[in-house]
Protein backbone atom coordinates (compact mmCIF):
# COMPACT_ATOMS: atom_id res chain seq x y z
CA UNK A 1 0.00 0.00 0.00
CA UNK A 2 1.33 3.74 -0.61
CA UNK A 3 0.42 4.39 2.28
CA UNK A 4 1.95 3.98 5.99
CA UNK A 5 0.05 1.02 8.21
CA UNK A 6 -0.30 1.01 12.12
CA UNK A 7 -1.63 -1.77 13.76
CA UNK A 8 -4.77 -1.58 15.31
CA UNK A 9 -2.98 -2.96 18.50
CA UNK A 10 -0.60 0.87 18.28
CA UNK A 11 -1.71 2.38 21.52
CA UNK A 12 -0.15 5.45 20.36
CA UNK A 13 -3.31 5.31 17.99
CA UNK A 14 -6.34 2.78 19.19
CA UNK A 15 -7.23 1.15 21.86
CA UNK A 16 -9.00 -2.18 21.38
CA UNK A 17 -12.05 -2.48 23.22
CA UNK A 18 -13.36 -5.22 26.16
CA UNK A 19 -16.51 -6.01 27.36
CA UNK A 20 -17.86 -4.95 30.11
CA UNK A 21 -21.11 -1.71 30.68
CA UNK A 22 -21.37 1.01 33.02
CA UNK A 23 -24.52 0.58 35.28
CA UNK A 24 -27.03 2.21 34.46
CA UNK A 25 -30.69 3.60 35.24
CA UNK A 26 -34.12 2.58 33.32
CA UNK A 27 -33.70 1.49 29.74
CA UNK A 28 -31.34 1.54 26.92
CA UNK A 29 -31.64 0.14 23.23
CA UNK A 30 -29.58 -2.97 22.22
CA UNK A 31 -27.89 -3.68 19.38
CA UNK A 32 -27.28 -6.80 18.22
CA UNK A 33 -25.18 -6.96 14.18
CA UNK A 34 -28.78 -7.75 12.88
CA UNK A 35 -29.50 -4.28 14.18
CA UNK A 36 -27.07 -2.81 11.65
CA UNK A 37 -27.12 -2.41 7.81
CA UNK A 38 -23.52 -1.50 6.52
CA UNK A 39 -22.98 1.28 8.53
CA UNK A 40 -26.68 2.78 9.25
CA UNK A 41 -28.91 1.53 12.59
CA UNK A 42 -32.06 -0.07 11.21
CA UNK A 43 -33.57 -1.58 13.48
CA UNK A 44 -32.42 -2.29 17.65
CA UNK A 45 -33.13 -5.10 18.85
CA UNK A 46 -35.17 -3.77 21.19
CA UNK A 47 -34.82 -2.13 25.11
CA UNK A 48 -32.81 -3.53 27.81
CA UNK A 49 -32.29 -2.66 31.57
CA UNK A 50 -29.14 -3.14 33.55
CA UNK A 51 -30.32 -5.91 35.57
CA UNK A 52 -32.47 -7.81 32.26
CA UNK A 53 -30.49 -8.07 29.58
CA UNK A 54 -28.84 -10.31 27.23
CA UNK A 55 -25.38 -11.58 28.49
CA UNK A 56 -24.35 -10.41 24.71
CA UNK A 57 -25.53 -7.20 25.75
CA UNK A 58 -22.11 -5.95 27.01
CA UNK A 59 -19.99 -4.14 24.95
CA UNK A 60 -20.16 0.00 26.36
CA UNK A 61 -20.24 2.66 23.40
CA UNK A 62 -17.20 5.51 23.93
CA UNK A 63 -16.70 8.51 22.08
CA UNK A 64 -14.82 7.86 19.12
CA UNK A 65 -15.06 4.24 19.65
CA UNK A 66 -15.92 2.51 15.60
CA UNK A 67 -17.47 -1.12 15.89
CA UNK A 68 -17.13 -3.78 13.27
CA UNK A 69 -19.50 -6.97 13.62
CA UNK A 70 -16.61 -10.14 14.16
CA UNK A 71 -18.23 -12.64 11.94
CA UNK A 72 -17.26 -13.84 8.61
CA UNK A 73 -18.64 -12.48 5.55
CA UNK A 74 -20.44 -9.78 7.57
CA UNK A 75 -20.16 -6.37 6.64
CA UNK A 76 -21.81 -4.05 9.85
CA UNK A 77 -19.71 -0.72 11.21
CA UNK A 78 -20.92 1.92 13.31
CA UNK A 79 -18.94 5.20 14.82
CA UNK A 80 -19.60 7.11 18.18
CA UNK A 81 -18.41 10.57 17.23
CA UNK A 82 -18.79 14.23 18.20
CA UNK A 83 -21.73 14.39 15.61
CA UNK A 84 -23.71 11.19 17.45
CA UNK A 85 -22.40 11.63 20.82
CA UNK A 86 -26.05 12.21 22.74
CA UNK A 87 -26.15 8.04 21.09
CA UNK A 88 -23.28 6.75 23.31
CA UNK A 89 -26.04 7.01 26.12
CA UNK A 90 -28.75 5.39 23.95
CA UNK A 91 -27.26 2.18 23.01
CA UNK A 92 -25.73 -1.13 24.27
CA UNK A 93 -23.78 -3.55 21.75
CA UNK A 94 -23.78 -6.83 21.50
CA UNK A 95 -20.44 -8.85 21.58
CA UNK A 96 -20.96 -9.56 18.12
CA UNK A 97 -19.02 -6.44 17.78
CA UNK A 98 -15.64 -5.46 18.32
CA UNK A 99 -14.80 -1.65 19.33
CA UNK A 100 -11.67 0.33 18.34
CA UNK A 101 -11.26 3.60 20.22
CA UNK A 102 -9.27 5.85 18.03
CA UNK A 103 -6.67 8.97 19.22
CA UNK A 104 -8.36 11.72 17.55
CA UNK A 105 -5.31 13.66 17.39
CA UNK A 106 -3.73 11.23 14.84
CA UNK A 107 -6.89 9.22 13.80
CA UNK A 108 -10.36 10.58 12.28
CA UNK A 109 -12.94 7.54 13.66
CA UNK A 110 -14.98 8.30 10.58
CA UNK A 111 -12.03 7.33 8.34
CA UNK A 112 -11.41 3.99 10.33
CA UNK A 113 -14.99 3.32 9.86
CA UNK A 114 -14.79 3.51 5.88
CA UNK A 115 -11.75 1.13 6.45
CA UNK A 116 -14.04 -0.79 7.93
CA UNK A 117 -16.36 -1.08 5.08
CA UNK A 118 -13.74 -1.82 2.53
CA UNK A 119 -13.02 -4.52 0.77
CA UNK A 120 -9.87 -5.04 1.41
CA UNK A 121 -10.33 -4.84 5.10
CA UNK A 122 -13.35 -7.22 5.20
CA UNK A 123 -11.37 -10.13 2.80
CA UNK A 124 -8.30 -9.79 5.58
CA UNK A 125 -11.15 -10.07 8.31
CA UNK A 126 -12.14 -13.10 6.63
CA UNK A 127 -8.95 -14.83 5.96
CA UNK A 128 -7.77 -14.45 10.48
CA UNK A 129 -11.78 -15.42 11.21
CA UNK A 130 -11.49 -17.89 13.78
CA UNK A 131 -12.78 -21.43 13.39
CA UNK A 132 -13.44 -21.82 17.21
CA UNK A 133 -16.48 -20.36 16.79
CA UNK A 134 -19.56 -21.80 15.72
CA UNK A 135 -19.97 -18.92 13.00
CA UNK A 136 -15.96 -17.91 12.15
CA UNK A 137 -15.25 -14.74 13.94
CA UNK A 138 -12.03 -12.75 15.19
CA UNK A 139 -11.03 -12.47 18.40
CA UNK A 140 -9.18 -9.60 19.94
CA UNK A 141 -5.74 -10.90 19.75
CA UNK A 142 -6.41 -10.88 16.22
CA UNK A 143 -7.32 -7.80 15.98
CA UNK A 144 -4.43 -6.05 17.28
CA UNK A 145 -2.27 -7.41 14.71
CA UNK A 146 -4.35 -5.68 11.80
CA UNK A 147 -2.52 -3.13 10.27
CA UNK A 148 -4.45 -0.28 8.62
CA UNK A 149 -3.45 2.24 6.26
CA UNK A 150 -2.94 5.60 7.93
CA UNK A 151 -2.58 8.80 5.70
CA UNK A 152 -1.64 11.87 7.40
CA UNK A 153 -4.39 13.76 9.33
CA UNK A 154 -5.55 16.65 6.41
CA UNK A 155 -6.08 13.57 3.89
CA UNK A 156 -7.90 11.31 6.45
CA UNK A 157 -10.85 14.15 6.52
CA UNK A 158 -10.68 14.37 2.44
CA UNK A 159 -11.37 10.74 2.23
CA UNK A 160 -14.11 10.86 4.71
CA UNK A 161 -15.80 13.76 3.12
CA UNK A 162 -15.59 12.60 -0.68
CA UNK A 163 -17.13 8.89 0.87
CA UNK A 164 -19.59 10.44 3.04
CA UNK A 165 -20.85 12.28 -0.73
CA UNK A 166 -21.05 9.39 -1.96
CA UNK A 167 -23.03 7.75 0.79
CA UNK A 168 -25.50 10.86 1.27
CA UNK A 169 -26.45 10.30 -2.45
CA UNK A 170 -26.92 6.55 -1.90
CA UNK A 171 -29.17 7.34 0.82
CA UNK A 172 -31.01 10.41 -1.18
CA UNK A 173 -31.85 7.90 -4.13
CA UNK A 174 -33.16 5.16 -0.87
CA UNK A 175 -35.74 8.22 0.22
CA UNK A 176 -36.60 8.51 -3.94
CA UNK A 177 -37.15 4.81 -4.08
CA UNK A 178 -39.08 4.63 -0.73
CA UNK A 179 -40.98 7.45 -1.95
CA UNK A 180 -42.14 5.79 -5.11
CA UNK A 181 -43.05 3.08 -3.56
CA UNK A 182 -45.29 4.09 -1.20
CA UNK A 183 -47.10 5.96 -4.07
CA UNK A 184 -47.43 2.44 -6.16
CA UNK A 185 -48.86 1.57 -2.62
CA UNK A 186 -51.65 4.26 -2.71
CA UNK A 187 -52.32 3.51 -6.04
CA UNK A 188 -53.26 0.02 -4.91
CA UNK A 189 -55.41 0.47 -2.52
CA UNK A 190 -57.00 3.09 -4.02
CA UNK A 191 -57.71 0.91 -7.52
CA UNK A 192 -58.43 -2.12 -6.02
CA UNK A 193 -59.71 -1.19 -2.11
CA UNK A 194 -63.91 -1.66 -2.70
CA UNK A 195 -64.04 -0.58 1.07
CA UNK A 196 -62.91 2.83 0.45
CA UNK A 197 -66.25 4.92 0.24
CA UNK A 198 -64.17 8.38 -1.45
CA UNK A 199 -61.62 6.85 -3.85
CA UNK A 200 -59.60 9.39 -5.20
CA UNK A 201 -59.22 6.93 -8.30
CA UNK A 202 -61.49 7.46 -11.63
CA UNK A 203 -61.19 3.57 -11.42
CA UNK A 204 -64.85 2.44 -10.30
CA UNK A 205 -64.50 -1.29 -10.44
CA UNK A 206 -67.62 -2.84 -9.46
CA UNK A 207 -67.41 -5.94 -11.09
CA UNK A 208 -65.53 -9.46 -9.12
CA UNK A 209 -65.63 -12.72 -9.77
CA UNK A 210 -64.11 -15.95 -9.03
CA UNK A 211 -60.35 -16.32 -10.14
CA UNK A 212 -61.44 -19.98 -11.52
CA UNK A 213 -64.21 -18.52 -14.13
CA UNK A 214 -61.29 -16.03 -15.74
CA UNK A 215 -58.52 -18.41 -16.19
CA UNK A 216 -57.34 -21.59 -17.61
CA UNK A 217 -57.15 -24.24 -14.95
CA UNK A 218 -54.21 -23.97 -12.78
CA UNK A 219 -51.22 -26.27 -12.76
CA UNK A 220 -48.84 -27.24 -10.15
CA UNK A 221 -44.98 -27.52 -11.05
CA UNK A 222 -42.26 -30.15 -11.91
CA UNK A 223 -40.59 -32.00 -9.03
CA UNK A 224 -37.33 -32.60 -10.03
CA UNK A 225 -35.57 -35.49 -8.76
CA UNK A 226 -32.00 -33.38 -9.54
CA UNK A 227 -30.81 -30.42 -10.68
CA UNK A 228 -27.69 -29.39 -12.96
CA UNK A 229 -25.28 -26.97 -13.81
CA UNK A 230 -25.90 -27.85 -17.77
CA UNK A 231 -28.40 -29.62 -19.73
CA UNK A 232 -32.21 -29.61 -20.31
CA UNK A 233 -34.61 -27.15 -19.45
CA UNK A 234 -33.68 -24.40 -16.97
CA UNK A 235 -35.36 -25.11 -13.61
CA UNK A 236 -37.32 -22.09 -11.99
CA UNK A 237 -37.79 -22.59 -7.97
CA UNK A 238 -39.42 -20.24 -5.45
CA UNK A 239 -35.42 -19.99 -4.29
CA UNK A 240 -34.78 -18.46 -7.69
CA UNK A 241 -37.27 -15.18 -7.65
CA UNK A 242 -36.03 -12.80 -5.68
CA UNK A 243 -37.84 -9.14 -5.23
CA UNK A 244 -39.75 -9.91 -8.29
CA UNK A 245 -37.03 -10.30 -10.82
CA UNK A 246 -35.35 -13.42 -11.75
CA UNK A 247 -31.37 -13.86 -12.59
CA UNK A 248 -31.93 -16.39 -14.97
CA UNK A 249 -27.92 -17.30 -15.14
CA UNK A 250 -27.94 -18.82 -11.71
CA UNK A 251 -31.26 -20.95 -12.73
CA UNK A 252 -29.91 -24.33 -12.86
CA UNK A 253 -31.02 -26.95 -15.39
CA UNK A 254 -32.72 -30.17 -14.54
CA UNK A 255 -34.10 -33.46 -16.51
CA UNK A 256 -37.56 -33.78 -17.55
CA UNK A 257 -39.28 -35.90 -20.44
CA UNK A 258 -42.32 -33.51 -20.27
CA UNK A 259 -41.21 -30.28 -20.50
CA UNK A 260 -43.70 -29.26 -22.96
CA UNK A 261 -46.32 -29.63 -19.97
CA UNK A 262 -44.16 -27.43 -17.58
CA UNK A 263 -42.77 -24.86 -20.03
CA UNK A 264 -43.16 -21.14 -19.10
CA UNK A 265 -44.94 -18.92 -21.91
CA UNK A 266 -44.50 -14.81 -21.82
CA UNK A 267 -47.15 -13.78 -19.41
CA UNK A 268 -47.69 -16.99 -17.09
CA UNK A 269 -48.24 -16.25 -14.11
CA UNK A 270 -46.39 -18.19 -11.32
CA UNK A 271 -47.36 -18.29 -7.43
CA UNK A 272 -46.14 -19.51 -4.08
CA UNK A 273 -47.79 -22.53 -2.73
CA UNK A 274 -46.12 -23.48 0.31
CA UNK A 275 -43.53 -21.40 2.79
CA UNK A 276 -42.77 -18.22 3.70
CA UNK A 277 -43.57 -17.01 0.66
CA UNK A 278 -47.40 -18.20 -0.15
CA UNK A 279 -49.34 -16.52 -2.05
CA UNK A 280 -46.61 -14.42 -3.60
CA UNK A 281 -46.90 -14.28 -7.58
CA UNK A 282 -44.66 -13.74 -10.26
CA UNK A 283 -45.05 -12.20 -13.83
CA UNK A 284 -42.89 -14.46 -16.28
CA UNK A 285 -41.29 -11.82 -19.28
CA UNK A 286 -39.79 -13.62 -22.34
CA UNK A 287 -38.64 -16.32 -20.29
CA UNK A 288 -35.64 -18.74 -21.72
CA UNK A 289 -36.07 -22.68 -21.89
CA UNK A 290 -37.40 -23.04 -19.19
CA UNK A 291 -40.41 -25.00 -16.48
CA UNK A 292 -41.18 -24.40 -13.10
CA UNK A 293 -41.00 -26.31 -9.81
CA UNK A 294 -43.53 -28.33 -7.86
CA UNK A 295 -43.61 -25.50 -5.20
CA UNK A 296 -45.37 -23.27 -7.84
CA UNK A 297 -48.47 -22.95 -9.37
CA UNK A 298 -48.94 -21.61 -12.51
CA UNK A 299 -51.58 -19.55 -13.79
CA UNK A 300 -52.58 -18.66 -16.87
CA UNK A 301 -55.52 -15.56 -17.83
CA UNK A 302 -58.61 -15.92 -20.30
CA UNK A 303 -58.75 -13.42 -22.65
CA UNK A 304 -61.05 -11.55 -21.09
CA UNK A 305 -58.43 -10.86 -18.11
CA UNK A 306 -54.69 -8.74 -18.83
CA UNK A 307 -52.79 -10.73 -17.18
CA UNK A 308 -50.49 -7.84 -15.78
CA UNK A 309 -53.31 -5.90 -14.63
CA UNK A 310 -54.40 -9.50 -12.41
CA UNK A 311 -50.37 -9.60 -10.88
CA UNK A 312 -50.70 -6.06 -9.81
CA UNK A 313 -54.26 -7.08 -8.06
CA UNK A 314 -51.96 -9.91 -6.46
CA UNK A 315 -49.55 -6.77 -5.05
CA UNK A 316 -52.77 -5.39 -3.67
CA UNK A 317 -53.87 -4.95 0.37
CA UNK A 318 -57.03 -6.67 -1.03
CA UNK A 319 -55.53 -9.77 -2.30
CA UNK A 320 -53.81 -9.85 0.90
CA UNK A 321 -56.46 -10.42 3.07
CA UNK A 322 -57.98 -12.90 1.37
CA UNK A 323 -54.57 -15.07 1.39
CA UNK A 324 -54.19 -13.65 5.60
CA UNK A 325 -57.81 -15.40 6.14
CA UNK A 326 -57.16 -18.41 4.37
CA UNK A 327 -53.75 -18.82 6.21
CA UNK A 328 -55.43 -18.80 9.67
CA UNK A 329 -57.18 -22.02 8.44
CA UNK A 330 -57.05 -23.47 5.03
CA UNK A 331 -53.67 -22.93 4.01
CA UNK A 332 -52.00 -24.60 6.26
CA UNK A 333 -50.78 -27.34 4.03
CA UNK A 334 -50.25 -24.40 1.27
CA UNK A 335 -51.99 -22.91 -1.27
CA UNK A 336 -54.12 -25.49 -3.25
CA UNK A 337 -55.53 -25.25 -6.92
CA UNK A 338 -59.47 -25.20 -5.67
CA UNK A 339 -58.48 -22.48 -3.36
CA UNK A 340 -56.81 -20.84 -5.69
CA UNK A 341 -59.96 -20.87 -7.69
CA UNK A 342 -62.31 -19.42 -5.28
CA UNK A 343 -60.04 -16.24 -5.15
CA UNK A 344 -62.00 -13.14 -6.10
CA UNK A 345 -60.45 -10.65 -8.44
CA UNK A 346 -61.84 -7.73 -9.61
CA UNK A 347 -63.07 -7.79 -13.49
CA UNK A 348 -63.51 -4.00 -15.34
CA UNK A 349 -63.09 -3.80 -18.83
CA UNK A 350 -60.33 -4.78 -20.53
CA UNK A 351 -59.54 -1.31 -21.92
CA UNK A 352 -59.27 -0.21 -18.27
CA UNK A 353 -57.78 -2.97 -17.03
CA UNK A 354 -54.75 -2.39 -19.63
CA UNK A 355 -54.66 1.46 -18.77
CA UNK A 356 -54.70 0.41 -15.15
CA UNK A 357 -51.45 -1.66 -15.68
CA UNK A 358 -49.81 1.08 -17.82
CA UNK A 359 -50.25 3.63 -14.99
CA UNK A 360 -48.88 0.80 -12.36
CA UNK A 361 -45.82 0.05 -15.33
CA UNK A 362 -44.85 3.27 -15.23
CA UNK A 363 -44.20 3.52 -11.58
CA UNK A 364 -42.31 0.37 -11.66
CA UNK A 365 -40.32 1.72 -14.43
CA UNK A 366 -39.55 4.64 -12.41
CA UNK A 367 -38.46 2.67 -9.44
CA UNK A 368 -36.61 0.33 -11.57
CA UNK A 369 -34.83 3.57 -12.68
CA UNK A 370 -34.00 4.81 -9.62
CA UNK A 371 -32.62 1.41 -8.30
CA UNK A 372 -30.07 1.44 -11.04
CA UNK A 373 -29.05 4.87 -10.02
CA UNK A 374 -28.44 3.69 -6.41
CA UNK A 375 -26.23 0.54 -7.81
CA UNK A 376 -24.37 2.92 -9.71
CA UNK A 377 -23.42 4.87 -6.97
CA UNK A 378 -22.78 1.79 -4.87
CA UNK A 379 -20.41 1.00 -7.18
CA UNK A 380 -18.94 4.18 -7.40
CA UNK A 381 -18.56 4.55 -3.32
CA UNK A 382 -16.87 0.60 -3.33
CA UNK A 383 -14.37 1.71 -6.38
CA UNK A 384 -13.19 4.98 -4.62
CA UNK A 385 -12.98 3.39 -1.32
CA UNK A 386 -10.50 1.19 -2.64
CA UNK A 387 -8.61 3.75 -4.64
CA UNK A 388 -8.36 6.12 -1.76
CA UNK A 389 -7.74 3.16 0.81
CA UNK A 390 -4.56 2.12 -1.15
CA UNK A 391 -3.59 6.01 -1.90
CA UNK A 392 -4.15 5.51 -6.18
CA UNK A 393 -6.42 7.91 -5.99
CA UNK A 394 -4.90 10.77 -4.02
CA UNK A 395 -6.67 14.09 -2.57
CA UNK A 396 -3.91 16.25 -0.47
CA UNK A 397 -4.65 19.25 -2.94
CA UNK A 398 -8.38 18.68 -3.07
CA UNK A 399 -9.70 22.37 -1.32
CA UNK A 400 -12.26 22.00 1.42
Amino acid sequence: MFWQTKKLGDKNYFEILGSGIDKFEGEKSYLSTSSVEKNIIKTPEGKITYQERPSRANMQPRLNSVWFARMKDTIKVYSFTKENKDEINKYILSTGFAGVLCNTNKVLPKYVEKIFLSKWFNGFKNALASDKAIQKSLNNEDIINIKIPLPPLPEQQKIVYILDSIQDAIRTQEKIIEKTKELKKSLLNEIFNSKIKSQKSKFKIKRWEKLGNLCEKPEYGYTANSIKKSLGPKFLRITDIQDEKVNWENVPFCECKEVGKYLLNDRDILIARIGATTGKTFLIKNPPRAIFGSYLIRIKTKPKLFSDFLNYYFQSSHYWRQINQLKGGKLKGGLNIPILQGLRVPLPPLPEQREIAEILQTIDQKIEIEQKKKALYEELFRTMLNKLMTGEIRVDNLKL
